[in-house]
């Protein structure tokens, strides 16, 4: 059992999963996107929608998507803040199927033009899970170093991906596997117990059949240079 199971995560907020949950969700997608946010389409789902404003959940989200944490006294007045950034922002409802109560979906554009989809839910205690990325199952719980990568489903990929952090001495915490049919798309989704070097994911961008490389680097100031 996690110690937050027990007492719940340092906070600014009424609750762990609708507010500090929702902060960790912003944060995350904003390192997955990899650029600060110039536009955020927020959907909220389930009791995220019924009951998130009055815990602070849209607060939150804009507050992570401004890579605040969870304690930041900043949080309550998050829309300030983002104003004062140029951030534009928005909020509806969703239905989506067979997610979790507290789920959102965050349609994000970055300054320099990047653009991601991200399904994420608060399972409570201040956790999380990253459950879809641009439409396609992802899984991950954003607490390690995480390498997503998108491909087409053909044999090699995957021992391409795993020579190489084996090359660079990064060892694989877990690994996940996803397709949509035999032969189309695929997902490997790889939790890393420490950082990948940045010039080896860029090696991963520019082989043959790998349509996307996302990665969620847990340093600071962890972008592109």
């Amino acid at each position: 059992m996690n110690l937050f199971d027990i007492v719940g995560p340092v906070m600014v907020g009424p609750s762990s999963s609708h507010t500090a949950g929702a902060v960790r969700i912003g944060h995350i997608a904003r390192r997955l996107l990899n650029e600060p946010v110039a536009k955020a389409e927020i959907y909220l789902h389930g009791s995220f929608l019924a009951t998130g404003k009055g815990h602070g959940t849209d607060r939150a989200l804009i507050a992570g998507l401004l890579e605040m944490r969870t304690d930041d006294e900043r949080i309550p007045d998050s829309f300030s803040w983002a104003d004062k950034q140029g951030m534009e922002y928005s909020f509806a409802g969703i239905e989506l199927r067979e997610a979790h109560p507290n789920s959102v979906l965050l349609k994000l554009t970055g300054k320099n033009g990047r653009y991601q989809e991200i399904v994420a839910a608060s399972l409570g205690g201040g956790r999380i899970k990253i459950c879809k990325i641009d439409g396609l199952e992802a899984n991950f719980c954003g607490d390690y170093p995480t390498l997503i990568v998108r491909n087409q489903d053909q044999p090699g990929h995957v021992a391409e991906v795993t020579s190489m952090l084996a090359h660079k001495s990064v060892n694989i915490a877990t690994m996940q596997l996803y397709r949509d049919k035999r032969g189309g798309s695929a997902v490997l989704v790889l939790e890393c117990d420490k950082e990948v070097p940045r010039e080896s994911i860029k090696w991963l961008e520019k082989l043959e059949g790998i349509y996307k490389v996302t990665y969620l680097s847990l340093k600071e100031g962890g972008e592109e240079p």
